[in-house]
């Protein structure tokens, strides 16, 4: 149990109920989804401190390094809004505050607006909570976090609801409007006129009210530690809710999907042989409803003595597009199952570094999975494993390989390489609360580790972290990222809270290594304040950035020594509709000469061919774009193309040899 979710046992003491906090504040305060509930009265004793004050800093274990102190990011002033800034290979282009509805209107914790924020999210007892504490909590309620792209649409997930923005012009966004619609965290997927939306915490309603529910009464003497969950009410409103979008600027809930334990993430699936419906793979990572609220709901945790258990599975939802408010749970998979002996609670983290979950302790939950339907594959990231999925029937996911890490703490996210050769899953070391990026930090912890994939397999290659050291009140650890589309290459940007935007190479897996960064001071340089990017995706040549405490931000690649002009031209050529960043598309490259040069960039800085071919390559390619490919140009390009293949069969490097290989097919037929 990690020190955010011990305070979320103590916190439940004196405020509004172990499950409610544990549930919903749980994922609220750190970000960090819940495990099962352990004795109230024992956690609460593991830890007294104030969480929102950070760890102190700890020897680093033997044999393992820290985050560098000698970093331009290093030292940046802090601020809300007049952060210092640092980067490298990106340009910060706009920055658009959050909308007025999502933020708290005072920073008073006496205010009766923050008690009125307080009372809505069914906090009790308040007056045992510091205020200090009070008003974090109430401004954590309007956190932004994911998003989903459609056109020249961004949508930004919020525990507040959702925004809608135009991105048409990156460097000028603007909002379209906001959809408020309360009940944490807000990630979002769309598909065609459908937006999803994850639903977890239990100030969620129906219809989308902001009005929460009466907190539950102060506890009977004595019982201040029992364990206590919302009362049933039947307009609560846990699971996926599913808009209809097709008038952008007047977004309406068309169906509202309920689940046992709610939906911390979901995951839009396509399936290649069904044209009439989508799916959704539903996350739920809070506790448990009682069936009071909604039917066949179990939270026992040991399966042998309920197989019905909502534990240990996943939830299907299926999707008619036609009709979507038929949308209904088709199955729930038991994808931890032990195939030899049938057991639920098949899988365990197998021992943490975490010295309060050294012993090993059952997965039985998916925090994220994201799926990659051209493989017929999808990658869960499940608290205490890695699992890979056969999803050929999406209704039906099958596993066919899991991992654990005792250098890992909480498995968080997951990207494939777009070949597929690759997966690189994150750890949510501290929940996302707390500052694990320091010096004193171990680099493998909280960071993300790099598997190779083959036959189905998973076999470890290397770690990655984001190698600038943050401060004791910048809460940092891996979180969400994207492939960016560089040919030739396998290239990562990726959110690190309040650590920034780190932009990683992995196509060696086993030395992966920074290439570009961009970073802000932290919210407040005396007390840590939850702020920092949720996620940072590539969409349609430009990376966009999901600011907790701050708003949206919009960069672009520059050319540095570890990228060229060249190949950020290359990936700027792919263009897509829609990006659900969880439902993974195979990328593809036009035969354009902007992608030869890409790949000759790459050959010269590789010098799998030496100085006079790339500069006769150079010169060629130069030519034919100028004459717009006149006879004579793509005649030389075709001539070249030959001896290039040839040097591919020479190359004593596979990705050398798969560039040449890509390069002499567009020098042989390139295209306008």
């Amino acid at each position: 149990m990690n020190r955010t979710q011990s305070f979320g046992f103590r916190l439940a003491g004196v405020a509004f109920g172990t499950a409610l906090v544990f549930s919903g504040w749980g994922a609220l305060l750190a970000q960090a989804p819940a495990a099962p509930a352990a004795p109230a009265a024992q956690a609460a004793a593991e830890e007294d401190d104030d969480p929102f004050v950070p760890q102190p800093p700890v020897p680093l274990p033997p044999g393992m390094t820290g985050s560098t102190t000698s970093d331009p990011r290093v030292g940046l002033k802090a601020g809300l809004y007049d952060a210092g800034e640092a980067a490298m290979g990106m340009e910060h282009i706009a920055f658009v505050k959050k909308p007025e509805a999502f933020q708290l209107s005072s920073t008073n914790p006496d205010d009766p607006a923050v008690q009125k924020s307080l009372d809505l999210l069914g906090v009790g007892n308040k007056g045992k909570i510091p205020k200090p504490m009070q008003l974090v909590i109430a401004q954590l309620a309007f956190s932004n976090s994911d998003f989903a792209f459609q056109g020249t649409h961004l949508f930004q997930g919020n525990f507040y609801g959702v925004n809608f923005y135009d991105i048409s012009n990156p460097a000028k966004v603007s909002l379209i409007t906001s959809l408020v619609c309360p009940g944490g965290q807000g990630d979002v997927s769309v598909y065609g006129n459908l937006l999803f939306m994850s639903v977890e915490m239990p100030n969620g309603r129906l219809d989308c009210g902001v009005q929460g529910f009466p907190p539950l009464p102060p506890p009977e003497p004595g019982h201040e530690k029992d364990h206590r969950i919302p009362t049933a009410s039947p307009d609560r409103f846990r699971g996926v809710r599913i808009f209809d979008i097709s008038d952008i600027k007047n977004p309406k809930q068309v169906a509202a999907v309920q689940t046992c334990r709610g939906s911390h993430t979901h995951t839009l699936v396509l399936d290649p042989n069904d044209k009439d419906n989508v799916y959704i793979y539903v996350s739920g990572t809070s506790f448990v409803r009682q069936s009071e609220e909604l039917a066949g709901c179990s939270g026992e945790e040991k399966p042998e003595k309920d197989p019905n258990t909502s534990l240990f599975r996943i939830d299907v939802i299926k999707v008619p597009i036609a009709a979507p408010q038929q949308a209904k749970v088709v199955s729930s998979p038991r994808v931890f199952i032990d195939p030899r002996t049938g057991a639920l609670n098949g899988l365990n983290n197998g021992g943490s570094h975490d010295k309060k979950a050294e012993t090993p302790k059952d997965t039985n939950q998916c925090h994220d999975i994201t799926v990659y339907s051209a493989l017929g594959l999808a990658a869960g990231a499940c608290s205490g494993n890695g699992i890979l999925l056969d999803i050929k029937d999406p209704v039906h996911p099958k596993r066919v390989d899991a991992v654990n890490d005792p250098n890992y703490s909480y498995w968080h996210s997951a990207s494939f390489s777009n070949d597929g050769t690759k997966v690189v899953f994150t750890d949510e070391w501290g929940g996302g609360l707390q500052p694990r990026c320091r010096p004193t930090d171990p680099n493998k912890w909280g960071a993300d580790a790099i598997f190779n994939l083959k036959d189905d397999k998973l076999s470890f290659a290397s770690y990655y972290k984001m190698p600038a050291a943050q401060t004791e009140t910048e809460n940092c650890v891996a979180h969400n990222g994207s492939l960016i589309p560089v040919p030739g290459r396998d290239i990562e940007v990726q959110a690190w809270y309040q650590g920034g935007i780190s932009v990683m190479d992995f196509t060696d897996p086993a030395h992966a290594y920074e290439i570009a960064y961009f970073d802000r001071g932290p919210v407040d340089a005396k007390t840590l304040i939850l702020g920092g990017d949720w996620s940072a995706y590539w969409y349609n040549g430009y990376i966009y950035g999901s600011e907790i405490a701050r708003g949206l931000d919009v960069f672009k690649l520059v050319p540095s020594k570890f990228l060229t002009q060249n190949e950020i031209d290359a990936a700027r050529l792919v263009q897509v509709n829609e990006l659900n960043v969880q439902n993974q598309q195979r990328i593809t490259w036009p035969s354009q000469l902007t992608v030869a040069r890409a790949y000759v960039d790459q050959l010269e800085r590789s010098q799998a061919l030496s100085a006079d071919r790339i500069a006769d390559l150079n010169k060629a390619i130069a030519r034919a774009q100028k004459s717009h490919l006149a006879k004579k140009d793509l005649a030389k390009l075709r001539g070249m193309a030959a001896s290039v293949e040839t040097s591919a069969s020479d190359a004593k490097d596979a990705k050398d040899a798969q560039r040449l290989h890509e390069l002499a097919h567009i020098l042989e037929a390139p295209t306008a």
